[in-house]
């Protein structure tokens, strides 16, 4: 049954990787203006880069370190970022699983709910 629908155990390893912001959560302006201008990595070193963008390229990293609770169905991310910070990595965020791909949810005291995926970012066709 696993097989068939992808219903699988996120484990850590998952974790390290690439994030974009996810545009078809609610996809519009402000999700493309968000796509184009952030985007975090996880190393498996547990390093965190969170990356402001301007026109497709880096312009501002915020670095800092991440653990994981294990003692949870699914390892929760803890970020310890470098003073200052970006108000969109303030708080931890959130893990969602929604049985076959998992996301990120971060709340921002300025956009609310922002939402990441693992993936690679490219510029949007106009």
């Amino acid at each position: 049954m696993q097989t068939l629908f992808g219903d699988k155990n996120i484990e850590r390893d998952d974790l390290y990787g690439e994030y974009i912001i996810d545009r078809s959560e609610f996809p519009g302006k402000q999700a493309d203006w968000q796509y184009n201008h952030f985007r975090f990595r996880i190393t498996r070193e547990n390093k965190l880069y969170f990356y402001l963008l301007e026109d497709g390229k880096i312009v501002k990293v915020y670095t800092g370190t991440v653990s994981f609770l294990e003692n949870y169905v699914r390892p929760r991310l803890v970020l310890q970022v470098i003073e200052p910070t970006h108000h969109i990595i303030e708080d931890n965020p959130t893990l969602y699983y929604t049985g076959s791909s998992f996301y990120y949810v971060f709340n921002s005291p300025k956009f609310g709910n922002v939402f990441f995926v693992k993936g690679e970012w490219e510029p949007i066709d106009k």
